[in-house]
C-alpha cells in the first residue's frame, strides 16, 4: 500500500504549490512531461499519485485531453475536488491495485509518486497494464546536484521524505526493463538549479545536452509500450484412417508398362 499522505500532509503540499518557489518548478516539470510524452488532442491521460491535481491542473490547459487521477489519500483528492471540479475523473486507489481495464488509458503518468509505494515493481506493472501507448514515471533524483534532502524537504516535510525511497534514473531504466523487455526508453533531467535560482542560470534548464545531465533534481523518462504476443503451440486432433485407396485407371495405368499387341491380332 506505501505511505498513505494525512491531512497535514495534503495542507503542506497544497502550500507548497502556492508558493512563489514552486511556480518555476511545476513550470519545468510540466514542459519536461509534454516534451516526452507528446499526447494528442484527445488522448486519455491517468495520473498514478495525482495528490492535490497539481499536475492534472496543468494538464487541463491543453485543450482536448481527457484526464483522470487516482491517489489513496482521501485528503489530496479533497484538494484535487476543489481545484479541479468535474474537469477530471478522480479515484481513492492504490498504485498496486489500480480499478481500471487492461489498455484504459492512452498515456500514464507517475509524477513524484512511485518513490512513496511500497511495492515499485507491482506499481509499475500495473501502469503498464492500463496504459496502451505511453508511461512517463517522473522522479526526485537521488544523485540530485547539490544533495536530494534539502531540495526534496522543499516539497514535503522531513517526516515525509523519510518514507520515499527515492531512485536514480539506471535504477528505474532496470526496472522498466524487467517488467516490459527491452522497450524503447527515453529520458532527460529538469531542476539542475534550487527554486530559488533563476535569471542567467535558469537558462541551462532548456539546454539540450544538460538536460541529459544525469544529476538533475527532477527525472523524467517516457517508455513507449510495446504489444507482446504469447505464442504456444495449437494441438489438433484428428483420427488416424486406413491407407487411401488407388483411383482406378490414373497410377495403376501410369505405372503399367505398355503392351505390344501379340503377332496376328487385330490392333
Amino acid at each position: 500500500m506505501g505511505y498513505v499522505f494525512t491531512y497535514k500532509d495534503s495542507l503542506a503540499c497544497e502550500t507548497w504549490h502556492n508558493s512563489r518557489q514552486f511556480h518555476r518548478v511545476k513550470k519545468n516539470q510540466g514542459r519536461l512531461l509534454l516534451d516526452l510524452l507528446k499526447p494528442r488532442p484527445c488522448d486519455s491521460i491517468l495520473d498514478i499519485g495525482c495528490g492535490t491535481g497539481e499536475l492534472l491542473s496543468y494538464l487541463t490547459a491543453q485543450k482536448g485531453l481527457q484526464l483522470s487521477g487516482a491517489d489513496p489519500s482521501p485528503y489530496m483528492l479533497d484538494f484535487a475536488k476543489q481545484k479541479l471540479g468535474n474537469r477530471v475523473d478522480l479515484h481513492r486507489a492504490h498504485a498496486e491495485d489500480l480499478p481500471f481495464d487492461d489498455n484504459a488509458f492512452n498515456h500514464v503518468c507517475m509524477m513524484t509518486s512511485l518513490e512513496f509505494t511500497e511495492d515499485p515493481l507491482t506499481s509499475l506493472e500495473e501502469a503498464a497494464r492500463v496504459a496502451k501507448d505511453r508511461l512517463f514515471i517522473g522522479i526526485v533524483n537521488r544523485y540530485a546536484f547539490g544533495g536530494l534532502q534539502k531540495g526534496a524537504s522543499a516539497v514535503l516535510e522531513r517526516s515525509v521524505c523519510d518514507k520515499a525511497h527515492y531512485f536514480t534514473v539506471w535504477e528505474l531504466k532496470d526496472m522498466v526493463r524487467a517488467i516490459l523487455g527491452n522497450v524503447p526508453v527515453t529520458w532527460k533531467a529538469v531542476n539542475l538549479m534550487t527554486p530559488e535560482t533563476g535569471g542567467f542560470f535558469s537558462l541551462f534548464e532548456h539546454n539540450a545536452l544538460i538536460r541529459k545531465f544525469p544529476f538533475g533534481a527532477y527525472m523524467g523518462m517516457v517508455v513507449t509500450l510495446v504489444p507482446t504476443y504469447r505464442v504456444r503451440p495449437l494441438p489438433l486432433k484428428f483420427e488416424k484412417k486406413g491407407a487411401p485407396e488407388i483411383a482406378g485407371g490414373h497410377l495403376s495405368t501410369l505405372n503399367r508398362e505398355p503392351v505390344s499387341p501379340s503377332c496376328g491380332a487385330e490392333p
